[in-house]
């Protein structure tokens, strides 16, 4: 699945303007724990959490994340959103707990 598909499917918010391709998900990662992530998220992983400082735009670069989500509606700084638009880092923003959308990425995607 396309990260614009899940992205619609999962009504999630849009909060950065990247300028990508339409990545392919193979997986799903939910932490929160930065340097934790870096060491394990894989490619083209989904990163679910709840940080919101500019260190998750670093980490989803170093992972090579599809995109990132903010759940349970975290408020995330226009300097973050900023710098995630210059190095085309795909950050959405969703309403539900961490878990409950990790369940719904597995129900839309099948991974």
């Amino acid at each position: 699945m396309k990260i614009s598909e899940l992205a619609e499917t999962l009504q999630l918010e849009l909060l950065t303007e990247p300028d990508y391709d339409d990545r392919e998900i193979t997986g799903c990662y939910i932490g929160d724990l930065l340097s934790w992530v870096m060491g394990r998220a894989k490619p083209q992983d989904v990163w679910i959490t709840v940080m919101s400082n500019v260190n998750i735009v670093a980490v989803a670069s170093l992972a090579d994340a599809a995109c990132v989500v903010v759940s349970e509606d975290v408020p995330i700084e226009d300097a973050v959103l900023q710098k995630a638009n210059m190095q085309d880092v795909v950050i959405f923003r969703s309403p539900l707990p961490s878990y409950e959308l990790g369940l719904r990425v597995h129900e839309a995607t099948g991974i």
